[in-house]
């Protein structure tokens, strides 16, 4: 068992890099099936999920490599057209691969996914956008299987805006003949950066970075190489440990329009922001004031991932904040975590009143999910003592090594190997 041990009360200091986006690489992975050659990808993470999907590739036929931050994947052959349990119950974006790999072979068959618990992430407006497109879709209570016997380019509109099903409905629809619009696209930078990486492979998509989305069908997909968009979750964290700890530091590798949601909420706390070329400093004052209220939404609106670490920050904040969460009901899973450290937080319904405290102490908490772990690492950055955060697997599958990044910084974090299994 492995689990971090924090010493709290540390002002940070220097700088730090933001690495590749995993919402944006894991996608694209998904995209390199459609390509008979070979996909070099730059800018891209070493995170649990992304050693899962580099599994299902070569599982599929693939042949990938990983030299730092860069991965080289040959997918000139793809033998195979379904994916086991084990391996889709690792993480639930996996579901992308029904759209790439029915695409590329003209059927798939898919255990349901798995990934964090967070609440219901139903695939049904996946289906329909398949289905809207001509594919035939079968779920037998285990496995989803698709196949294109007639599909054919077309109008699909989404009643709400859904990452997941945007991206496969994009690449279900790279080979069909004609035209295919999708109405009510969901326009998260990732989506845009999908997008990107399938037009340097000869890809036809226009208006990613809008709500109405264009693929005109192409026959083939050839070897491209490309870059990563920066993580902006992972930045949002990172000015989250600066706000708690009243610290100045410098975040490079940043792209200031992603994080433009975000922003607001850092000032209205009274943090200084200095935009530079790639780069973004943030300077803390010794406590923090309250935000008036966070409602997560869809991209241009404040993200959810962001929404549990910007909590953490406010738990120290100089009175009353108010949080709503709009996308997932089980998006409060770290607040009885948070109030082992003497956070007030209450609950009722989608809204979580955060009420700033003047002291926190260290504590034994345990990560529930990718954020909420990220949440009560911050949490314990700022707490009086040693606190102990257990389950930090959750963690790798969004954050490289955290605790260099986090060190670079100036905090007393490590990362303990119990081989007893304490």
């Amino acid at each position: 068992m492995q689990y971090f041990k924090i010493n709290g009360k540390s002002r940070l200091g220097g700088e730090i890099d933001v690495h590749g986006a995993k919402n944006s690489v894991l996608p694209i992975l998904a995209g390199a099936v459609l390509i008979r050659g070979t996909s070099v990808i730059h800018n891209c993470p070493d995170l649990s999920d992304v050693r899962a999907t580099i599994n299902i590739l070569r599982h599929l036929g693939a042949n990938v490599n990983k030299e730092g931050s860069t991965l080289i994947a040959d997918t000139t052959v793809i033998n195979q057209n379904s994916i086991p349990e084990e391996m889709m119950q690792e993480l639930r974006s996996s579901i992308i691969f029904l759209g790439a790999l029915s695409s590329r072979t003209g059927s798939a068959c898919l255990f349901f996914p798995g990934g964090c618990d967070i609440g219901l992430r139903p695939i049904d407006l996946h289906i329909k956008a398949l289905e809207r497109l001509g594919y035939e879709l079968s779920f037998d209570g285990r496995n989803i299987c698709c196949e294109n016997k007639t599909a054919c380019g077309h109008r699909i509109v989404f009643p709400l805006e859904s990452v997941g099903a945007t991206e496969n409905a994009i690449l279900a629809s790279v080979f069909l003949k004609g035209k295919t619009t999708i109405i009510n696209a969901a326009r998260e930078p990732e989506i845009e950066d999908l997008a990107s990486f399938l037009n340097s492979a000869g890809a036809d998509i226009k208006g990613a970075s809008t709500s109405v989305i264009e693929i005109n069908g192409v026959s083939s997909l050839e070897s491209t190489e490309y870059t990563v968009i920066p993580d902006r979750i992972e930045a949002s964290t990172f000015m989250s440990a600066a706000a708690i700890t009243g610290s100045d530091i410098l975040i490079n590798n940043v792209n200031h329009i992603h994080l433009s949601p975000v922003v607001p909420q850092f000032y209205e706390m009274g943090c200084a922001i200095y935009a530079q070329k790639n780069s973004l400093r943030i300077k803390a004052p010794e406590r923090l004031k309250r935000v008036k209220l966070i409602q997560t939404r869809a991209y241009p609106g404040f993200p959810t991932d962001s929404q549990a670490v910007l909590m953490a920050a406010l738990t120290s904040a100089k009175g009353s904040s108010v949080i709503e969460e709009n996308i997932f009901e089980n998006r409060f899973k770290h607040v009885p975590e948070l109030i082992k450290f003497g956070a007030d937080i209450s609950i009722q319904s989608k809204i979580a009143l955060v009420h700033g405290v003047d002291y926190l102490h260290g504590a034994a908490a345990q990560c529930t999910d990718l954020r909420s772990g990220a949440a009560l690492v911050i949490e314990a950055l700022r707490a009086e003592g040693e606190s102990t955060i257990t389950k930090i697997e959750h963690i790798d599958r969004g954050y490289e090594k955290i605790e260099n990044s986090l060190s670079l910084l100036g905090a007393d974090i490590k990362r303990i190997q119990d081989e007893k299994g304490r």
